[in-house]
């Protein structure tokens, strides 16, 4: 089973989580962190990670993001994060992550603002 699904307009990647994961966590982030990482080989990319569907993210997850960030930065790219559901939304405003990343409320939301 794919743990993450990734689609592409235009020049934009949008990964999204397969409906039945729920979680974040050490169990899969090896592999998320892996695939997505991958995709920076490529400068100046765009990835926006989707996350409706996940109700809970723990450190491993946390630091996935971080680690996908900084890819970003080091090779002209941007990451964009969505679908934050109200629990993940509260870690990350929690965790004061909402200052460091770009977090758009929709898929949509995120390709418009590339614009």
């Amino acid at each position: 089973m794919a743990i993450i699904h990734l689609n592409k307009e235009n020049d934009i990647v949008l990964a999204s989580f397969d409906k039945d994961v729920k979680k974040f966590n050490a169990l899969i982030t090896e592999e998320v962190k892996q695939e997505l990482s991958a995709l920076y080989e490529r400068p100046n990319l765009k990835l926006i990670l989707d996350l409706t569907g996940i109700s809970y993210i723990d450190s491993t997850g946390f630091g996935v993001f971080l680690s996908l960030m900084k890819k970003a930065n080091n090779n002209y790219g941007s990451f964009k994060i969505c679908g934050l559901s109200p629990d993940v939304q509260e870690l990350f405003e929690l965790l004061q992550l909402h200052q460091i990343f770009d977090i758009c409320k929709s898929s949509r939301e995120c390709l418009e603002s590339f614009d």
